[in-house]
C-alpha cells in the first residue's frame, strides 16, 4: 500500500518529449497545444527534446535516456532502445503507409525490379551514428523491392555512401540555412550524380519530393503493399512509447497523455485540410507533396491502436534488424506493448457515449 500511495504522489517537474517529423497525432497535437496544456494542468512543463542545445539531451531522441519522457516516430530507435535494455513501454501505434520506392535515372535503363539485376543499389551508411536508422531503413525498403521483384540481394552491387554529419544538429546549425533541418538523400543524389550508383531507396513526402527534383522512374513501389511484411520499415507503424519511470510511477497521466493524442484522430477527419497544412509544416514539405506520399486520407490515419497485426508485422520488422545486426538482443514485441492506457482511454469513451 505504502508503494501505491508513493506512486501515486509522485510528481516530475517536466516531462520530455521528442517526435519524428512525420504524420504523427502526437506532432499534431503538440502543434495544436494540446500537450502543454494537458500537462500544464498538473503544473508540469513540457520540455522538446530535438530542440535541446544540449546533445546529450538530443541523443534521448533515439535512445529513450531520459526518464519522464514520451516519443513518437520512427520506430528503429525505439526498437533498438528496447534490444539494448531501456526499459520502455509501448503504448500506442500509427499506421500511416507512405511512398516507399526503389529510384533511378530514366537514362539508367532500368524501369522494373527485374532490371536491377547486377546493378548498384546505394545505401547510406553513419558509422558515428548510435543507431544508423536510415541505413536499416534503405536496406529494408531495397530488401522488400527485391523480393517482390523475385530477386535477393546477392542479386545487386550495394554500394555503402558514408555520410560524417550528425543526424541531429543543434537547431541553431547555421548549416541548416536558416530551416530546421536537413532533407535526407542528400549523399545518394551526389553518389548518382557522380555516376557511383545506379539506383537508390525513398520514403515518405521527402522521397517524393527527391524523385520529384531529379526526375526519378519509380523502379519499385512498396509502401502501398497488402503484404505488411513488405510495407513495414522505420515509419510503418510509428510508436508511441514512453519510458517505464513514466509508465509505472504516473499510468494516469500516461493515460491522460493517450487520450490526449488520440483526440487527434477526430479533429483531423473535422479539419481535413489542416490536418495535411500541419503535417506539412512537421516534414518541412509542401501539402501537395503529403498527399502524393500519403494519400488524400491521411487524415484518416491518425488513430492510436495496438493492432495485433500491426504487432506481428512490428515483430517481424524487429526480427529483419535483428538478423541484419541492427539492434543487439532479441525481445518480445508483444510483452514490450502495453495497453493500459489505450483500455482506460476507450473505458473512457464509451462511458462518456452512455451517458
Amino acid at each position: 500500500m505504502a508503494d501505491a500511495a508513493l506512486r501515486q504522489i509522485t510528481q516530475p517537474v517536466t516531462v520530455w518529449y521528442t517526435r519524428c517529423p512525420a504524420p504523427t497525432p502526437l506532432s499534431i497535437a503538440a502543434q495544436l497545444g494540446w500537450i502543454e496544456d494537458s500537462f500544464g494542468a498538473h503544473g508540469i512543463s513540457v520540455s522538446s527534446i530535438r530542440d535541446a542545445a544540449d546533445p546529450a539531451i538530443r541523443q534521448s531522441h533515439f535512445d529513450h535516456r531520459l526518464d519522464w519522457s514520451f516519443r513518437q516516430g520512427g520506430n528503429i530507435p525505439p526498437i533498438w532502445a528496447r534490444s539494448g535494455g531501456r526499459k520502455t513501454r509501448l503504448v500506442g501505434l500509427t499506421r500511416t503507409d507512405e511512398f516507399q520506392a526503389v529510384i533511378a535515372l530514366p537514362a539508367s535503363g532500368i524501369s522494373k525490379g527485374s532490371d536491377l539485376k547486377g546493378r548498384r543499389v546505394g545505401l547510406p551508411k553513419r558509422p558515428n551514428e548510435t543507431i544508423d536508422f536510415q541505413r536499416a531503413t534503405s536496406l529494408k525498403g531495397i530488401v522488400s523491392a527485391l523480393t517482390v521483384s523475385g530477386l535477393a540481394v546477392a542479386d545487386v552491387e550495394l554500394v555503402d555512401l558514408t555520410a560524417k554529419e550528425p543526424v541531429l544538429l543543434d537547431p541553431s546549425d547555421n548549416r541548416f540555412h536558416g530551416l530546421r533541418r536537413r532533407f535526407p538523400y542528400g549523399e545518394e543524389i551526389a553518389a548518382l550524380h557522380r555516376g557511383q550508383i545506379d539506383a537508390f531507396f525513398v520514403k515518405g513526402a521527402e522521397g517524393v519530393t527527391v524523385a520529384n527534383l531529379i526526375g526519378a522512374q519509380v523502379v519499385v513501389s512498396t509502401g502501398f503493399h497488402p503484404d505488411p511484411k513488405i510495407r513495414i520499415n522505420n515509419g510503418t507503424p510509428r510508436p508511441l512509447t514512453v519510458d517505464a519511470t513514466f509508465a509505472d510511477e504516473r499510468p494516469d497521466l500516461v493515460a491522460e497523455l493517450v487520450a490526449t493524442v488520440q483526440r487527434v484522430a477526430q479533429w483531423a477527419n473535422d479539419n481535413p485540410a489542416e490536418a495535411v497544412r500541419f503535417i506539412a509544416r512537421e516534414i518541412g514539405v509542401s501539402e501537395e507533396a503529403v498527399l502524393a506520399a500519403n494519400g488524400p486520407d491521411v487524415h484518416r490515419n491518425l488513430r492510436l491502436d495496438l493492432d495485433p497485426d500491426e504487432l506481428d508485422a512490428l515483430s517481424h520488422f524487429k526480427d529483419f534488424l535483428l538478423e541484419w545486426k541492427f539492434i543487439p538482443e532479441d525481445f518480445d514485441v508483444r510483452d514490450w506493448a502495453d495497453p493500459r492506457a489505450l483500455s482506460f482511454e476507450q473505458d473512457a469513451a464509451q462511458r462518456s457515449a452512455g451517458k
